[in-house]
């Protein structure tokens, strides 16, 4: 019997909290009403692979950074070795490091006339008015490309780098 009682009791205790929630009324003092957890969803995140203070770069460097994979990132030419360079005569030497497999970075970097290569197979496609041309990196080579490369010493702009092992 004394089992019985306390099951009924638990019971109208369940029963009073589950209605006066319904009802948006606090279960106790200073609570507040209990919501569903499924009428919040998490929000979803989504990569769009842009490039990370892209903004900041602009600015500091000189050179606009779109998008990529994440596998070839902006680096300190100085910071290690094994970095592939990039030569421009409007921002000098910009270097990357490249991770993994492979990797893929557009970007817009003018006026360039060469690229030393790292252990990766690296292709640069560049662009001159409405002309799209693409160059093979020599691995560890400083390789011409661009205006260096052209017949006509034309200004180059490159806009995509592609790297694989």
């Amino acid at each position: 019997m004394r089992t019985l009682t306390a099951c009924a009791a638990a019971g109208a205790l369940a029963w009073l909290v589950t209605a006066g929630a319904q009802a948006g009324t606090p279960a106790g003092k200073g609570a507040a009403p209990v919501e569903a957890a499924a009428d919040e969803a998490p929000g979803y995140a989504v990569e769009d692979f842009d490039y990370p203070q892209a903004d900041k770069i602009l600015a500091e460097e000189g050179i606009t950074l779109k998008r990529g994979d994440g596998h070839i990132v902006l680096a300190d030419c100085g910071s290690q070795s094994g970095l592939l360079e990039i030569y421009s005569r409007s921002t000098d030497k910009v270097c990357f490091r490249v991770t993994g497999t492979s990797g893929r970075l557009t970007l817009e970097i003018p006026a360039v006339f060469g690229v030393k290569g790292n252990d990766y197979a690296t292709e640069v496609d560049m662009t001159t008015g409405d002309e799209q041309k693409s160059f093979d990196v020599d691995p560890n080579t400083f390789t011409a490309v661009g205006e260096s490369a052209d017949d006509e010493g034309r200004d180059f702009m490159l806009v995509e780098i592609s790297s694989s092992k």
